[in-house]
């Protein structure tokens, strides 16, 4: 069954320059832009874009329980990549949020997300499958709205499973031809996920309103994070009042609207903390602070350690 469908990011904004992470995940990273707000937004002049290190972006195969490595929160905080992602869960079971939507999954859920769809899930101990990455440059026909597919036909999950093997085995082989040919397993899997989405069936009602609000906030979230805008802000440009976005948030995903952009700062803050040696000032302003001092309060009250003391790994 069909679950939601949410819109590519890419239908509406532009990319800005580039901030990566090890996994190949790209954010746009913008100026703190000059809003002043009851949120800890600031006016002041634009802040020089912190950056991570800019791997090369390459189609990879990684299990799913080595992506918290670091920190659950790498997965399960709010936050978009810059190159589609197939998740493939044949384990466990726990939900996942994808364009604002929450649901659940389960074993052999097939999770596509298109690049700059925020999302996070849970994970557990007996969560197992693998996370495919196609990079930032790939040229497959991937679908261009996040799907949430339960494969339930027995040949189709050892499809699925086989190509991802045949993946994993020609990037780790060193063989002559290797990447080419785990490109050429990359486009049947690419098929396989084509398939399992045409054989969906249609939609029996149409996308409830207060999701398409929700999935249009997440997309402008996940554009303007850094630009120190409050909720009110989002809500103007989507036409609505604070309270209604958030009470579209909490009955589509179970957070506020305030939550998620919370959340999708700090992971950003965290990121930066865990990754470079940008001083704590300077990511405060990037992500849109009010001050550092106000920063480190957030940061503290949400992850129980200064920023310096979750830097040094205290």
């Amino acid at each position: 069954m069909k679950l939601f469908n949410t819109p590519p990011l890419s239908q509406m904004t532009t990319q800005g320059s580039d901030l990566r992470r090890p996994d190949g995940a790209r954010q746009d990273a913008e100026p703190a832009k000059a809003t002043r707000a009851k949120s800890g937004a600031r006016k002041a002049t634009p802040a020089k874009p912190a950056r991570l290190p800019e791997p090369p972006s390459v189609p990879r195969v990684v299990p799913i329980a080595r992506l918290v490595q670091g920190g659950r929160w790498r997965v399960e905080a709010m936050r978009a990549l810059s190159e589609p992602c197939l998740l493939w869960f044949t384990r466990g079971q726990g939900r996942i949020t994808m364009g604002g939507t929450t649901r659940g999954y389960g074993p052999f859920t097939a999770v596509f997300l298109p690049a700059g769809v925020m999302h996070a899930f849970e994970i557990g101990l007996q969560t197992h499958g693998m996370a495919v990455f196609f990079g930032r440059n790939t040229d497959l026909a991937l679908p261009h709205a996040a799907q949430h597919l339960r494969i339930r036909d027995t040949a189709a999950q050892a499809e699925l499973t086989g190509l991802i093997d045949s993946v994993t085995r020609e990037l780790e082989s060193g063989r002559p031809g290797a990447e080419r040919a785990a490109s050429h397993y990359l486009g049947l899997l690419s098929v396989v996920i084509e398939r399992q989405t045409a054989a969906l069936p249609a939609e029996a009602r149409p996308t409830p309103p207060a999701r398409k609000l929700v999935a249009r906030y997440s997309a402008l979230l996940e554009r303007d994070f850094r630009s120190g805008h409050t909720i009110a802000d989002y809500a103007a440009q989507l036409g609505v009042t604070a309270t209604h976005l958030t009470r579209a948030c909490r009955a589509n995903c179970g957070r506020a609207a305030s939550e998620l952009l919370q959340e999708r700062r700090l992971y950003e803050a965290r990121r930066l903390l865990a990754e470079t040696r940008v001083p704590v000032k300077d990511i405060a302003e990037t992500l849109g602070f009010a001050s550092p001092a106000y920063f480190t309060r957030s940061f503290h009250a949400k992850i129980g350690k200064t920023p310096s003391q979750f830097r040094r790994g205290d």
